[in-house]
C-alpha cells in the first residue's frame, strides 16, 4: 500500500557526500508511488551531515543534486537533541511534526551508536519513526562486522538478491532476527541504455577512480601510467580520468594520493583529461567504463556499457576486485589496449541488482511497500522499540568504545562535557572547526605520506 496523502516528514543523516547520495536518494524511493511514480507532494526531507573528516563540502553537495528542506551539520548527539525536540513538540501548536521515517546513511559504527541513541530517546514514547539504513554499494569485506553494526534498523537494504541472502544468513547465524532484510537496489542507478549506434562522439574511455583503492603509491602510478599509455596508443579514443574529489576534499574513504597530484609533471596526450561532475553524466558520452571495483561498475552495467573491472594488481580481497569474479568484466590494461570489450554475464549481472533487463522499475516495490505499512504501525503506536544485537550484554567489550566514539555513554546518554545538542556553535568555533578539518586534510594528504616514506628508508 502506499504512503497515505499526510505528508511524509523523512531525515537522512549521512557522513559523506557518496553516502548524503545514497541516502536522500533511498529516501526519494522509499515514498514514491508504487512502480515509480513521481515524489509525492507531501514529501519533506531534512537532511543532516555527520560532523567529521568527511564531511562534504557544499561543492560535493551540489554535484550530488539532490536538494534537501533544510541542510544542517551535526555530531551524533545534536541529531538524537533534535530528534527528541521534535518528538516531544506539539506540531499542533506551531512545532515541527515528528519524523515518519529516519535513514542512516552511515559508517556502521556511527549507525550502531545512533541506533541505541534512538532507542533511548524513544524508550517508553508512544510513537517512533520507522528507521532505514544500508549500504552505498558493493559489500565486499567486513560482512558481519558491518552487519551486526546496522541491526536494530527497522529495515536494512540489501542491493542485490544476492546482497539479501548474505545478509540474512549472517543475521541468522547468530541468533539475530533477520526480518528486517529487504531486497532492493542502488538507489542511484538509471540513464539512457548503452546505444553505440545513435552516438556522434569519439570512442570514449573512462576510468573511474577511487579514493583508497588502490592504496599503495606504485600500484596507483600504476594504473594512471597505464591510462595515459593506452591514450597513446589510440589517439582516435577520448580518455577521461573521472575523479571523485578535488584536492582538499575527503569523501567516504581517506584519499592520501589524489591521482591529480600523481598526474603532475606527466607528459599526457591531448587526447586525455581529468573530469568531475556527475557519474550519470559522465557514463552518458562513456564507450568503455574501467575501474578497480567502483560502484560505478554497477552503474555502468545497468546501461549495458562495456566495463571493464582491472586485474593488473591481481584479484584480491584488499582491492575488492573479487567481487566481480564471475562477472566477465575482469581484464588488463594489456587485453584493453589490443581492443578487448568485457561481456558481462547474463546470470551474474541479475544476482547483482543491476536490473540491465529493465526490472529496476520494480525493484523498490518490496521496500516502499514495508516502509508504508510500518510507517502506518508507526503513526498507530505500534511499533517495537529499537533492540540492536549489539547490547551491553552480547557485546561488553565492543559496544561501549563504539557508543563512546560518539560521546554517548553505555546507556546511550550523553557522557560529561559532550557538545551541548541545543546550542549552535558561534561563527569563532565554525571558523575553528573549518581549519581543524582541513588541517586534517592537509596532514592526511600531505604530510602522512612523507612520515611513511622516510619510515620507510
Amino acid at each position: 500500500m502506499p504512503v497515505s496523502n499526510k505528508t511524509t516528514r523523512v531525515a537522512v543523516l549521512a557522513d559523506s557526500d557518496t553516502r548524503w547520495k545514497w541516502g536522500s536518494l533511498t529516501a526519494k524511493r522509499l515514498v514514491r508511488t508504487t512502480g515509480g511514480g513521481d515524489t509525492p507532494a507531501g514529501f519533506h526531507l531534512d537532511g543532516y551531515l555527520l560532523r567529521g573528516r568527511a564531511t562534504p563540502t557544499p561543492r560535493q553537495l551540489e554535484e550530488v543534486g539532490v536538494r534537501a528542506d533544510s541542510m544542517r551539520e551535526v555530531t551524533a548527539i545534536e541529531f538524537l537533541g533534535h530528534v527528541d525536540n521534535v518528538e516531544n513538540t506539539d506540531s499542533t501548536a506551531g512545532g515541527e511534526q515528528p519524523y515518519d521515517i529516519i535513514v542512516l546513511a552511515l559508517v556502521g559504527g556511527a549507525v550502531q551508536a545512533v541506533l541505541h541513541g534512538l532507542a533511548r530517546v524513544f524508550d517508553g514514547a508512544p510513537r517512533r519513526p520507522v528507521v532505514v539504513t544500508g549500504y552505498v554499494g558493493v559489500v565486499y569485506e567486513k560482512l558481519a562486522d558491518g552487519l551486526l553494526l546496522r541491526h536494530g534498523a527497522d529495515v536494512v537494504l540489501a542491493n542485490s538478491r544476492q546482497d539479501a541472502e548474505r545478509f540474512r544468513d549472517v543475521y541468522e547465524g547468530v541468533g539475530a532476527d533477520a526480518s528486517g532484510v529487504v531486497e532492493a537496489a542502488l538507489p542511484f542507478l538509471g540513464g539512457e541504455p548503452y546505444a553505440p549506434d545513435d552516438r556522434s562522439t569519439p570512442y570514449t574511455v573512462v576510468f573511474a577512480a577511487q579514493p583508497s583503492v588502490p592504496e599503495k603509491r606504485a600500484d596507483r602510478s600504476h594504473l594512471l601510467s597505464r591510462l595515459i599509455r593506452h591514450a597513446r596508443r589510440h589517439p582516435e579514443r577520448e580518455v577521461l580520468l573521472k575523479l571523485r574529489s578535488k584536492p582538499g576534499e575527503h569523501t567516504t574513504h581517506i584519499e592520501e594520493l589524489p591521482y591529480q597530484k600523481l598526474v603532475r609533471g606527466e607528459e599526457v596526450p591531448p587526447n586525455f583529461r581529468l573530469v568531475y561532475g556527475h557519474m550519470g553524466e559522465v557514463l552518458d558520452r562513456t564507450d568503455l567504463l574501467v575501474t578497480v571495483s567502483s560502484t560505478a561498475a554497477l552503474e555502468a552495467l545497468h546501461r549495458n556499457i562495456p566495463t571493464a573491472v582491472l586485474t593488473d594488481l591481481g584479484v584480491r580481497e584488499a582491492l575488492g576486485n573479487h567481487a566481480f569474479i564471475g562477472s566477465g568484466c575482469l581484464a588488463s590494461w594489456d587485453q584493453l589496449d589490443a581492443g578487448h570489450s568485457p561481456v558481462p554475464d547474463p546470470a551474474w549481472v541479475a544476482r547483482q541488482g543491476v536490473a540491465a533487463d529493465g526490472a529496476y522499475e520494480t525493484a523498490f516495490d518490496e521496500v516502499r511497500e514495508r516502509v508504508a505499512e510500518l510507517t502506518e504501525r508507526a503513526r498507530d503506536g505500534a511499533l517495537p522499540p529499537i533492540r540492536p544485537y549489539y547490547t551491553q550484554v552480547t557485546a561488553p567489550g565492543y559496544l561501549p568504545g563504539i557508543l563512546a566514539r560518539h560521546h554517548l555513554g553505555p546507556d546511550a546518554a550523553p557522557l560529561p562535557g559532550a557538545p551541548a545538542a541545543d546550542r549552535e556553535p558561534g561563527p569563532v568555533r565554525q571558523a575553528v572547526r573549518s581549519a581543524a578539518r582541513g588541517a586534517y586534510r592537509h596532514g592526511v594528504q600531505r604530510v602522512a605520506p612523507v612520515i611513511r616514506r622516510m619510515g620507510e628508508l
